[in-house]
């Protein structure tokens, strides 16, 4: 066996082949921009106009990116979901209803598992709109509009397993997507709303106050205490600092362990000292309905671990950790 490394000079035949694949693949998608018509249009304006659901349907590898486009259409501001053409034969066709548009997906246009519906959806008055790689196919000339996702030649060496033909078709949908996700003004928190579970569900939705530390577990001491009084609070509640409390209620200010650092470099001896000598005026606070992302970029901005969060009156109502804002998933 031969033990030459290829170069990219020389590269090897897996690389020949991937880099084929590749190009094939780009062509396919680029070709689409040159085919997208007033059906593009129509296609849109069905589903603004739907009251219900987009129903995505297809068959085999249709049918597979079919449930990407669903996925993609209902993560983005669109109602939709995968029917399987096969299910819908046996029963699944009652998912379907009249305020609702199909979508449905085959590269021939002559899948008899989707071509089987095209009766029922004509009786309903559902809207159907066609993705084919054959814009004179049954169901490119049954649909209200059709979407040519037709390719010159399938990346296959073959030219028969789907691969230009899906990959066009998968492109088309996101086009689809995206062009309906702008038209609504759509923006990243209503994406948040639908991916709560996400990093960026939590960056936009979490705000401090589903995070703080409140009651019981807010660190604080009055104006006025022994610093002693304020370490001994830092130390139990575990969270590197406490508020300093005003008369009045009000923060005062923050005594924290980076301000213990700087009193022992500062002073010799501890004993007599209050917090009022040594504590962060005003120190750094936010209150309860800032988002958890901008509370993260206060404390990396400051270098500080920790926050207070106060109400309209100034009051210290909760604390904030980094700890906290890690736990999340927030960073």
């Amino acid at each position: 066996m031969s033990t030459d490394t290829p170069t990219e000079s020389n590269p090897s035949p897996l690389r020949e082949s991937a880099r084929r694949t590749l190009q094939l693949e780009h062509q396919a998608v680029a070709a689409l921009c040159e085919r997208l018509d007033g059906d593009f249009d129509r296609a849109c304006e069905l589903i603004l106009a739907c009251r219900g659901r987009v129903i995505v349907t297809g068959m085999g590898k249709s049918g597979h990116i079919a449930g990407k486009i669903a996925a993609t259409l209902a993560s983005t501001g669109t109602p939709a979901f995968f029917v399987h053409p096969g299910e819908a034969s046996h029963g699944d066709l009652g998912m379907i209803t009249r305020g609702d548009v199909v979508l449905a997906l085959s590269n021939s246009g002559e899948t008899a598992e989707v071509t089987a519906l095209l009766p029922l959806l004509k009786r309903m008055g559902t809207p159907l709109i066609s993705m084919t790689g054959r814009p004179g196919s049954t169901l490119a000339r049954h649909a209200n509009a059709h979407l040519n996702a037709g390719v010159e030649r399938e990346a296959c060496p073959l030219d028969l397993a789907p691969t230009s033909s899906t990959t066009a078709s998968l492109a088309l949908g996101d086009a689809l997507a995206v062009a309906l996700l702008e038209f609504r003004g759509f923006t990243a928190e209503d994406f948040a709303l639908s991916h709560p579970g996400g990093s960026l569900g939590k960056r936009l939705l979490l705000r401090v106050a589903d995070l703080m530390h409140q009651g019981s577990r807010l660190p604080s001491v009055p104006l006025g205490s022994p610093l002693r009084d304020a370490l001994l609070e830092i130390t139990r509640q575990g969270l590197g600092f406490t508020c300093v409390v005003a008369p009045d209620g009000r923060l005062a200010g923050v005594y924290t362990d980076g301000d213990l650092r700087r009193t022992l470099d500062q002073h010799n001896d501890l004993t007599g000292l209050v917090v009022d000598e040594v504590m962060t005026t005003p120190g750094k606070r936010v209150s309860p309905d800032t988002l958890a992302a901008e509370a993260v970029r206060i404390m990396e901005d400051n270098r500080i671990s920790a926050l207070a969060v106060i109400d309209d009156n100034g009051h210290p109502i909760g604390a904030l950790h980094m700890h906290d804002l890690l736990a999340s998933g927030v960073i």
